[in-house]
């Protein structure tokens, strides 16, 4: 009976013995369908985890937090993460300086486009120190590159405007290496500023009742969560735009110059699951994502009477007619 009694005990006592399973806490400005283009994003974020034999619901589990464009919300957002001592927090841009913010000891994967050295996240990109680590496409130094590109293909631009987030770490950077760009480009620039989807409208409005020949948008999360609405709104008032992701073009902008988002999300999975398998952040250098695409819709284009150069055409990595 004494054996029967501690046999039939054993499982219970192996169970309790088990880890328990690690969580992580993924922090983003974003909302979870804020546009088409996202889902695919955190399924490739998924997909880095995968590689490292990390499943969501099987040996993981997953804390989705989303500001849904309410950058407002993160502080809230991320002290519910804290408080449920999640194993390593992955963010976006602003979600990151709230996390670093709110802990120094969980670990913090993040995803910017900025130089996370010049932000203030990592004290090198060899070696990070601290609790942070993540991925950059340093999207911030294309700016000039977009605002160039803007240019060759509207080549009597006199007047131009770009548009900035005052609240992404690094908009002062942009600010200034665009204001150098236009300079050397011979272009007077106007700096406008939105941080909340009121303000989106309003904005484009303000670009063209300054007779802007053209308009730069700043690489920003905020903005990626809209990109639909602003390719849309800067056809609907037939003003050439240049921004950095895909959704802007399809939804009517008329070009796109950055890098992959899908890679750099996969890019957070993979550090992530790095991190879980016991590997420090301030071990890990950040990872720069180097895969950069070029769009352009020749639809809108030809509905704004621009005449798109050959030259630029070749180097396109899709045409949307």
């Amino acid at each position: 009976m004494l054996l029967g009694g501690a046999g039939a005990a054993w499982p219970l006592v192996a169970r309790a013995q088990q880890p328990a399973m690690p969580v992580i806490g993924f922090l983003n400005t974003r909302g979870p369908a804020d546009d088409a283009h996202f889902p695919p994003l955190v399924a490739a974020f998924r997909q880095g985890l995968a590689g490292m034999g990390y499943v969501e619901g099987s040996n993981v589990k997953i804390e989705y937090r989303w500001a849904e464009g309410r950058n407002e919300r993160l502080p809230e957002l991320v002290a519910d993460l804290v408080h449920l001592q999640v194993s390593v927090i992955a963010a976006n841009s602003q979600a990151t300086v709230a996390a670093k913010a709110a802990t120094s000891t969980i670990p913090i994967v993040f995803i910017t486009g900025a130089d996370p050295v010049q932000v203030g996240f990592v004290k090198s990109l060899r070696r990070p120190g601290g609790n942070l680590t993540g991925v950059t496409s340093l999207d911030t130094e294309l700016n000039g590159k977009r605002l160039q590109m803007l240019r060759e293909l509207l080549p009597d631009a006199r007047t131009v405007a770009a548009l900035f987030n005052p609240t992404f770490p690094g908009s002062d950077i942009q600010t200034t290496d665009l204001q150098a760009a236009s300079s050397a480009l011979g272009l007077r620039l106007h700096v406008l500023h939105a941080s909340t989807v009121a303000e989106i409208d309003a904005v484009i409005e303000t670009a063209v009742r300054l007779q802007a020949d053209g308009l730069v948008i700043a690489n920003d999360p905020f903005f990626n969560g809209w990109g639909e609405q602003l390719g849309a709104l800067a056809f609907r008032h037939r003003l050439p735009a240049i921004y950095e992701f895909h959704p802007f073009v399809a939804a009517g902008g008329l070009m796109s110059y950055g890098g992959s988002l899908t890679e750099l999300y996969r890019l957070v999975g993979t550090y992530t699951g790095r991190i879980l398998k016991g590997e420090k952040p301030a071990d890990l250098p950040v990872q720069q994502a180097t895969k950069v695409e070029l769009i352009i819709n020749l639809k809108a284009a030809k509905a704004l009477g621009v005449a798109v150069p050959t030259a630029l055409l070749v180097r396109a990595n899709e045409v949307i007619e």
